[in-house]
């Protein structure tokens, strides 16, 4: 998949408009606990400033619900991509409103404006065909950098690229690399080529998890998903998270890996309790027989050690989704150890994004792992074998 590049486009002295994924943590204070994704950005943006460019930045973040909230305000993120490019960043105080028209109307070569946040306006996710020809029309040319967002259909992402031809808008550095990355990594893996699939559902990974058995030798499944590939086998699984409507799918995935040769492993003991709680009474018991009344919480000891021999001979690792609840420290012991492994191994090692780049963070090994993306459901599309809505705009297209 070849995609526009921003390195094609004449740059020089235009106005460009920059859809960023800045959607960022917060503490409870509005102070920002990772900005891997405003990091990210940074060199797309210098790139266009380098080139003389006036800079109009667009992000969400959080679910304001289409109307103005102060907790979702970008001001945080102003402030931020201020150290970091070391330039004066505007923030509009809205998003296709009087201020932030005006604004970018006066812009000027090297000026930098974060409008405000794009889900303030109902009609970002809902591609409002109006809002993407306003958002259009403050500029020249239209890159899109986030990838963290490019699976969804929103106007700032799809339907803005309706208004600029293919000497008009491209793909940003960031897009390029997670696009590319994960191109190679699932045309032409090094192997032996391991998958780690956590998380609380089946029904989330269902897709990436069909698509990714013929691609790869082995697929390690934990986190709540894994109750129900287990009570599929007639486990006793007790309270654990088990979507019933989806048992026969369960059946059919490990089915489908034994007829590819696929090595599917599942957990075989768990941390459990009788309730999700910071004081609740564990214990570990086997995955196979968990008591009536108690609920699978993390993989247990004994699975660790299982994962780790089976991750030892492998050269490409790809983790999407964590191997317990681990949010609270007593249930993210499994997915701690297995993070250090990973991080510990001399395979190529992909995060696939979201809560399981959050977790590597948390831990402190990020500097470790090969590759960590920037966005958990899109990556997670890109490995079911989906075209993003972002991305297609986006694409050479084939002379034929």
């Amino acid at each position: 998949m070849q995609l526009l590049n921003i390195k094609d486009l004449d740059l020089y002295e235009k106005k460009v408009f920059i859809r960023c994924d800045f959607n960022v943590p917060l503490d409870e204070y509005g102070n920002i606990t990772d900005d891997r994704r405003i990091r990210s950005a940074v060199a797309t943006i210098n790139y266009c400033l380098d080139k003389d460019c006036a800079v109009i930045l667009a992000s969400h973040l959080g679910r304001p619900e289409g109307e103005f909230s102060e907790k979702f305000s970008l001001a945080p993120i102003q402030r931020r991509l201020h150290q970091l490019l070391k330039t004066e960043v505007m923030l509009a105080k809205d998003v296709v409103g009087d201020d932030a028209t005006a604004k970018a109307a006066a812009l000027k070569a090297g000026d930098v404006l974060l409008l405000e946040n794009l889900r303030f306006e109902k009609g970002e996710t809902k591609n409002n065909e109006a809002l993407a020809a306003k958002l259009a029309g403050m500029a020249e040319i239209y890159i899109n950098d986030a990838f963290g967002v490019s699976h969804r259909a929103h106007a700032s992402v799809e339907g803005i690229t309706h208004h600029f031809d293919d000497e008009h808008k491209a793909a940003g550095f960031l897009l390029q690399k997670e696009i590319q990355f994960f191109a190679t990594l699932l045309k032409r893996p090094v192997r032996p080529f391991a998958a780690i699939v956590g998380g609380s559902k089946v029904s989330g990974k269902l897709e990436a998890l069909i698509n990714l058995l013929p691609k790869v030798d082995k697929i390690l499944v934990g986190g709540g998903m894994a109750f129900t590939f287990l009570k599929a086998q007639g486990y006793d699984v007790g309270n654990s998270l088990v979507e019933d409507d989806l048992l026969d799918e369960a059946l059919h995935i490990m089915d489908e890996a034994k007829r590819l040769g696929v090595k599917f492993y599942l957990p075989v003991d768990v941390v459990a309790a009788q309730t999700f709680s910071a004081d609740s009474v564990i214990k570990v018991t086997s995955a196979q027989e968990i008591p009536e009344g108690w609920m699978g919480l993390d993989i247990g000891p004994a699975t660790v050690r299982l994962y780790r021999i089976v991750l030892n001979n492998v050269q490409t690792v790809v983790w999407n989704g964590p191997m317990g609840v681990y949010e609270m420290e007593r249930f993210a012991r499994g997915s701690t150890k297995i993070g250090h492994f990973v991080a510990d191994s001399y395979a190529t090692t992909v995060i696939g994004g979201g809560d399981t780049a959050d977790l590597i963070q948390r831990i402190g090994v990020d500097e470790e792992m090969t590759f960590i993306s920037t966005g958990g459901g899109a990556s997670l599309e890109l490995m079911e074998g989906k075209i993003l809505p972002g991305v297609k705009p986006l694409m050479v297209k084939e002379e034929s």
